[in-house]
């Protein structure tokens, strides 16, 4: 029988400068990854771009809108306050942050009569809850009637509820002389803290207000 003659198999060293494919393959692959990571920054940089002037656009466009939309409202509430006003100013009444107040003339009254006149116009004596309100009064010459009064020794608005800020004068309200001085006044009008105490048969001007529904 014929020898069968076994190859021999020699590992054959890498000549030098002679590329192995593992390592050409693997730098194909780093590249690819390069390129590709590099592309999607480029194409993240104009997605911000475009996102940028689109957000930028809008919001210029929703600030113009918001000015128009704020101009037209504005003015329908003009309209709508000289609409609902037109007749209380004809009869000498004043508009002033929702309300409408009526400064009597020259005819004098004691407080409970102030208060029945202001309620046969639809409306009651004025109540001052805010500094603006307060500095509303400061036109006015005479003293005049206010819609607080004292209650059980309280101090009471004509609508029920409990004075909470005042503006009473120096050493105000203090029933001088022990005279009843249970009704309010304005008198030094020049002044910020203007309100004084009075016995409520007193006769003096006053001013009625009306909250109009707008």
């Amino acid at each position: 029988m014929p020898k069968t003659e076994i190859p021999e198999y020699v590992n054959e060293q890498q000549r030098p400068g002679q590329k192995n494919d593992t390592d050409t393959r693997g730098r194909n692959v780093y590249r690819l990854v390069a390129v590709s990571f590099g592309l999607l920054c480029i194409v993240q940089v104009a997605l911000n771009s475009v996102l940028h002037l689109y957000v930028h656009k809008n919001t210029h466009n929703l600030e113009d809108r918001l000015k128009k939309v704020t101009g037209e409202r504005n003015e329908l509430k003009r309209k709508l306050i000289d609409a609902v006003t037109h007749n209380y100013t004809q009869s000498g009444w004043q508009y002033f942050e929702g309300s409408v107040y009526y400064i009597s003339p020259v005819t004098l009254k004691t407080w409970n009569q102030s208060r029945e006149d202001c309620l046969q116009r639809g409306a009651d004596l004025m109540i001052i809850d805010s500094t603006e309100e307060q500095n509303f009064t400061r036109q006015l010459k005479d003293n005049i009637w206010i819609g607080l009064i004292k209650t059980e020794g309280m101090w009471n608005w004509v609508d029920g509820t409990p004075l909470t800020t005042s503006y009473w004068m120096n050493n105000e309200p203090n029933n001088y002389d022990d005279r009843g001085e249970g009704c309010a006044e304005v008198r030094l009008h020049k002044e910020e803290n203007s309100w004084n105490d009075e016995p409520c048969y007193y006769e003096q001007n006053w001013i009625c207000e009306k909250k109009l529904p707008l």
